[in-house]
């Protein structure tokens, strides 16, 4: 039950992000820019392979040149469709990472201004932009790395009969979702001056929640037009995760143990009854209050 509800809780992030870009509307265009760029660039790019999937089946079973005429056409299709659906997976995936990393100074000022909502910025942690983008291009293609370890081996397990069918797309969107969600919070997570290993460490300890929050994301994404549409409410509702439920505040001294993957231990030192990611362990705005800081 605990890791359906945390599961649940990473939907719910989701949503408090088109939430939050739905009564900021300004900071919602002003997040599409990149993500309309970027996208109309892909569209092309799944296009023209889209066109050519035919050819790239032939070209990938040579050994059914001499089957006969049904066997061959069957085999064909089924490599391009599942070649397709690959593409597909890794158009979502790259999207991300190659958006958030055109987009860098948009997406950062976007995050900002999320977690500004909830109080003051994290400190002590800035990089210039001329070092972030280089990190964001490597993190993200050890991220690529990574989802090709688990998205080759699902490729061929497409071909299966039956498994391929079922089993197959619920994995990789699992897959895909969970590392969609390490491209999402890392924006949040680096002003926190955690490294990719640290970020990796909470997300793994908190895997039913990045599934939520990922696999949601990524099924939006698969629609056309939806990843542009909802790249700023899924940055922004990554800012609010990571503000309220990932990360905590720096260790206090004198203070044995910590969160396993924040910076020196990360020992919340909150009061009963504060939130991770508060100023002082403080509640958010509006709970326990008469009022909420205005959007």
């Amino acid at each position: 039950m605990g890791h359906f509800r945390s599961f649940a809780s990473g939907i719910g992030f989701f949503f408090q992000g088109l939430r939050w870009v739905a009564r900021n509307p300004r900071w919602w265009l002003f997040g599409l820019i990149p993500a309309l760029v970027v996208f109309i660039l892909y569209v092309a790019g799944l296009s023209w392979f889209g066109v050519n999937a035919d050819d790239f089946a032939r070209w990938a079973t040579p050994f059914a040149d001499e089957w006969g005429q049904a066997a061959r056409t069957a085999v064909r299709v089924t490599v391009g469709l599942v070649a397709f659906g690959v593409a597909a997976v890794l158009f979502v995936l790259t999207f991300t990472a190659v958006t958030l990393i055109v987009g860098e100074p948009f997406y950062e000022k976007l995050s900002e201004r999320v977690e500004l909502t909830y109080g003051d910025l994290p400190s002590g942690h800035e990089v210039p932009l001329w070092k972030s983008i280089p990190r964001s291009i490597r993190d993200s293609l050890v991220t690529l790395g990574y989802v090709l370890l688990f998205t080759v081996p699902l490729f061929f397990l497409g071909f299966v009969p039956v498994i391929g069918q079922t089993v197959v797309p619920v994995l990789g969107a699992l897959v895909s979702g969970f590392f969609l969600t390490v491209e999402l919070t890392a924006l949040a997570m680096e002003r926190r001056g955690m490294a990719r290993k640290s970020r990796f460490a909470v997300l793994r300890g908190n895997t039913a929640l990045a599934l939520g929050f990922g696999v949601l994301i990524f099924l939006i994404f698969l629609i056309p037009l939806a990843s542009v549409v909802a790249m700023p409410a899924a940055v922004a509702g990554a800012a609010i995760m990571v503000r309220t439920r990932l990360a905590a505040p720096e260790p206090l001294p004198g203070l044995p143990g910590g969160h396993p993957g924040l910076p020196g231990g990360g020992h919340s030192g909150l009061p009963a009854g504060g939130h991770p990611g508060f100023p002082g362990g403080g509640r958010p705005p509006g709970e326990g209050q008469g009022s909420q800081r205005p959007v």
